[in-house]
């Protein structure tokens, strides 16, 4: 596969390139960024809500992820019912049904071992 130059893209933490994929690769990468997504992958929380599922994460830090993807435009902060994942979050999650299933299916033949 050749390699095509990246132009005019905006570098990334642990990259030279701005690739989206590693742009987006570095985002989930972060602490509690999957948590997150996959905790509000049915419903709306609140802040309070939403770092009792994810074991008592650190406020600032929960705060940090939740303001890093709604600027990512996966997350959204709902009136009155709190975060909810946006269409894009939604879209995202799906990608992530399949390696969720191979997951649980890998455990079963772990626990099998």
């Amino acid at each position: 596969m050749t390699k095509t130059p990246v132009q005019d893209q905006k570098a990334v933490r642990g990259s030279r390139t701005g690739r989206p994929i590693m742009a987006l690769l570095d985002l989930l990468g972060r602490r509690w960024t999957l948590r997150i997504i996959w905790e509000l992958r049915d419903t709306t929380l609140t802040s309070r809500a939403l770092r009792e599922v994810c074991d008592d994460a650190s406020p600032t830090v929960l705060q940090t992820r939740l303001a890093e993807l709604r600027e990512a435009g996966l997350v959204e902060l709902q009136s009155g019912s709190g975060y909810g994942l946006t269409r894009t979050g939604r879209e995202l999650l799906e990608t992530f049904l399949p390696l969720h299933q191979f997951a649980e299916r890998w455990q079963k033949r772990q626990e099998t071992k």
